[in-house]
């Protein structure tokens, strides 16, 4: 039976101030990214989106950033391939620690915002990410933009990988993703999104802004927790899924 994974960012928020949907969302995805207190969080929200997590049986990854509080780790740093592979292993850890006290697996390991972006088309950022998590543990799988460097580095250093998709943001003809600030970046219709998704997990294609396919080959799709009506893009998205037939469960299980 086809299968994919549904993953989404959470623990967002920061002191008072909560990330909003994350107990609304948790029940329907397969994969948590939690945030690590670099671009969003703290010690007593990723204490409890952890033990969320656990609760509904989601598979939990940290979800590195650059060290950009100020910017939700969207804003693009210069930092060195030895300064991201220390912040990427500080954050790794400090999850591990919220899973090892709640008594649950850490499973997976996918960058935010800028890192990721930066990952995606740079070998060097996106070895120093591969060999963070080979060091901290050969068993954490990375999270890669289908068809980038991430995954290049990834096969180098010999890290299990999954390859991943978006189901709210438009792709360029070269199966890039839209920078957020132009215009349709963002996607926000549940019937057009589910559709999308349908095909990215069933034919491994995605329509891109200019009209051409785009081949892909996700195992994992993403939905973005702070993307306005993304409970209402979940809900869509799962019943489409299971009235064609396929499978959502956490990639690597």
């Amino acid at each position: 039976m086809l299968s994919i994974d549904l993953n989404c960012d959470m623990g967002e928020g920061f002191g008072p101030h909560d990330s909003g949907n994350d107990a609304r969302v948790m029940p329907l995805i397969t994969s948590a990214n939690i945030a690590c207190g670099f671009h969003a969080s703290d010690p007593r929200m990723m204490a409890r989106t952890v033990h969320l997590a656990a609760q509904h049986g989601v598979a939990i990854g940290a979800h590195p950033s650059y060290p950009d509080l100020v910017g939700f780790g969207r804003r693009a740093m210069e930092l060195s391939v030895e300064e991201i592979e220390a912040d990427v292993t500080y954050q790794v850890g400090a999850l591990w620690a919220f899973c090892r006290a709640e008594g649950v697996p850490l499973r997976h390991v996918k960058a935010h915002g800028a890192l990721y972006n930066k990952a995606a088309g740079d070998i060097a950022t996106a070895r120093a990410i591969a060999q963070a998590i080979n060091k901290v543990d050969s068993s954490l799988i990375m999270v890669c933009l289908s068809n980038s460097a991430m995954v290049e580095a990834a096969r180098e250093s010999g890290v299990t990988f999954v390859e991943e998709a978006f189901a709210d943001r438009a792709y360029t003809g070269e199966g890039k993703l839209v920078p957020r600030a132009k215009p349709g970046a963002v996607l926000h219709d549940p019937a057009l999104i589910a559709e999308r998704v349908l095909r990215m997990a069933r034919d491994k294609i995605v329509v891109a802004d200019d009209g051409s396919e785009v081949t892909l080959r996700p195992q994992t799709i993403c939905v973005h927790g702070d993307t306005p009506g993304s409970y209402e893009m979940l809900t869509a998205i799962r019943r489409r899924l299971e009235e064609n037939g396929v499978q959502l469960k956490p990639f690597g299980r």
